[in-house]
């Protein structure tokens, strides 16, 4: 059977090529193909998932994600700008989002309870399948954080983010040098556990409830309304403070 290949040349920009061999780094490279086929699906079949993508040029012109892609066509791939207004080109995502929450997936709890440390609204539970992830994704409107790439190439997933690093120290700087959030940073105004604000509370309220120790030393107190954990500045404030100035730092 003899096939009838068609070419096309394709370029990916900026952190677009973190997903691309060697071979094929910022460069312009031709790509052979025979069945039709959309530009998303072209895309994604070099690893790339649609979330990271914001906009694609085809022969000088914005095209949707389901461009039906044609013999010759010369393609660029740019990355999302959530911190830029593009808003003359073709958006391929809704609008980016400026009060950024998230979703993190089961391998995430560390980075999520970080998150959530710096008063980022950070949702996670340990054994979230990846449907209620997506649809807590779509329903409040959150990014979901996560090193599945699988995840992040479904349809209905609009906002989503892959962490480049294993490190837990550095996916945490990751994403508040990804998303910005140096400045919305508002540290131990969230319960660890459970994500919710935390409210001040008068120590004769929970005296019965604090060890010898604390009881002496600590004078103010949070809560949480809705596990009823208790915050005092213990042993490790110092310490987790000296932590949130340095991610402050980041830029």
């Amino acid at each position: 059977m003899k096939f009838n290949f068609k070419s096309i040349n394709l370029r990916f920009y900026e952190e677009l090529n973190d997903f691309l061999p060697d071979d094929r780094k910022k460069i312009r490279f031709e790509h052979q193909f025979i069945d039709r086929t959309s530009v998303k699906d072209l895309i994604e079949s070099f690893g790339v998932p649609h979330t990271e993508v914001d906009m694609i040029i085809v022969n000088g012109k914005p095209v949707s994600f389901d461009y039906i892609i044609n013999d010759k066509d010369d393609i660029s791939v740019y990355p999302v700008f959530e911190s830029f207004d593009i808003s003359d080109v073709q958006h391929l995502r809704p609008e980016p989002l400026r009060d950024p929450k998230f979703v993190c997936d089961v391998h995430l709890g560390k980075l999520a309870r970080n998150l959530r440390m710096l008063g980022i609204d950070t949702f996670y539970k340990n054994d979230l399948i990846d449907d209620e992830i997506v649809k807590i994704s779509e329903k409040e409107k959150r990014t979901i954080l996560t090193k599945d790439l699988e995840l992040l190439k479904r349809t209905e997933v609009s906002h989503g983010y892959y962490l480049r690093f294993d490190n837990q120290e550095e996916q945490i700087k990751e994403v508040i040098k990804r998303f910005h959030l140096n400045n919305l940073i508002k540290e131990f105004s969230r319960c660890l556990d459970c994500n919710t604000m935390l409210i001040s509370i008068a120590k004769d309220k929970i005296v019965s409830e604090l060890p010898p120790k604390v009881k002496e030393s600590q004078q103010e107190f949070y809560t949480c309304s809705s596990c009823g954990k208790i915050y005092w500045k213990g042993s490790h404030y110092e310490k987790m403070l000296l932590k949130v100035k340095s991610f402050k730092e980041i830029h």
